[in-house]
């Protein structure tokens, strides 16, 4: 399946029942990661900016933006201090859910993707119980990836809501 934007669908690898404590959080990441790529694979920019459910004003697009901005807050910023990151939010749009202009839906899963592997290389060069070294920070790796698995498991529930409303798709 595939858009004029070109967002396609990624194989979803379902995490092992047996693992290691920080693969196993890697891994349940990553595939919630890939579930929202998913759940937007196949809409149109036009479809993916349009918010279906009203009175909320969420858009598919609008939470993948979200979550790109919230890996980059956490991981890069607040938990790795990486020099020369800039901040995600919009001095408009504290959550990141508006799209700047120009961005569309497969330049803003393109930078999500990219957010993501940037995490993952922040959490490889860590270990679980290193402290986060933003500045006024004080909470450990585990603490960030945990939380991410809560934010975007909780997005991937309203892109599933989202998605039904737009086309009537629905699954996993």
């Amino acid at each position: 399946m595939t858009d004029i934007d070109g967002v396609v669908p990624l194989t979803r690898v379902e995490p092992p029942l047996r693992a290691a404590e920080k693969d196993a959080l890697v891994l349940r990441l990553d595939f919630l990661r890939e579930t929202v790529v998913n759940k937007v694979a196949g809409l149109s920019t036009a479809q993916a900016t349009t918010a279906s459910v009203p009175p909320s004003t969420l858009t598919p697009a609008g939470i993948v933006r979200h979550l790109m901005c919230v890996e980059r807050w956490w991981f890069a910023i607040d938990f790795a201090a990486l020099p020369d990151v800039p901040g995600p939010w919009g001095e408009h749009d504290a959550g990141g859910f508006d799209l700047e202009p120009g961005e569309t839906l497969a330049s803003v899963v393109r930078t999500y993707l990219a957010e993501c592997a940037r995490s993952n290389e922040v959490i490889a060069a860590h270990s679980f119980d290193d402290v986060a070294r933003g500045e006024g920070m004080d909470f450990d790796l585990r603490y960030a990836v945990v939380h991410l698995i809560e934010e975007t498991g909780r997005h991937c529930g309203h892109l599933d809501l989202l998605r039904e409303a737009i086309d009537g798709a629905v699954g996993e």
